[in-house]
């Protein structure tokens, strides 16, 4: 056996197959050798190839880097972007314009507003008239307001979302209403014996006696 231990680590140790002889020497060893002295009767020795396997790759480590961004994609797992709260490019108000004198007798004005990009899907319109709210939420840009008292009022308008979430708000912006008062009526169009009782600014308490 430690010939063949010999011979098997002799093997091993060369790079490529060389001839390998067996002899018996004097005292009755068996001697492997590739180089058989003179005299002996050695005889070649024939040596199969061993079933070797190729070894596994190894697995492939890839060093993530800020100078390699693709890497980065490739290696990590995407997170998903949070998503993005939309906006408006544009909100303001068409009617009235700002600081803008509105006469009516009856106190009536219809604002209007507009915005860029239209408005979006679950979105409403709400006007702020004088710091609350003048009614509830609408798809429509368009506010009629009716029997406005005399004066100077401030007005915006907000897009919300249906839980009331304001997304875009205009700045206040004043207008001043103008309304004749029921003197000032008169004096314009005066009283008539059929208006008395009729006419707001002709009560009959207010109708002179008759002569």
């Amino acid at each position: 056996m430690r010939f063949v231990y010999l011979l098997i680590l002799f093997c091993l140790a060369q790079p490529t197959f060389a001839a390998v002889y067996t002899y018996t020497d004097s005292e009755g060893n068996r001697i492997f050798t590739d180089n058989p002295p003179k005299g002996t009767q050695a005889k070649p020795v024939t040596i199969q190839p061993s079933n070797s396997m190729p070894s596994p790759a190894a697995p492939r480590t890839i060093k993530l880097s800020p100078a390699n961004p693709d890497i980065h994609k490739s290696a990590k797992p995407s997170i998903p972007e949070p998503a993005q709260i939309a906006s408006y490019q544009m909100l303001r108000i068409l009617v009235p314009e700002p600081d803008a004198t509105i006469r009516s007798n009856a106190g009536e004005l219809i604002v209007t507003a507009t915005s860029d990009p239209e408005l979006m899907p679950n979105h409403f319109y709400r006007l702020i008239l004088d710091g609350q709210p003048a009614g509830a939420p609408g798809r429509s840009p368009v506010f009629p307001l009716e029997n406005l008292d005399r004066g100077t009022h401030q007005i915006a308008i907000e897009i919300t979302t249906e839980e009331g979430v304001v997304i875009e708000r205009t700045p206040s912006q004043p207008f001043h209403m103008k309304r004749m008062s029921l003197s000032q009526r008169r004096l314009a169009n005066p009283c008539k014996d059929d208006d008395w009782g009729i006419r707001p600014e002709c009560p009959l308490s207010e109708k002179p006696e008759e002569e």
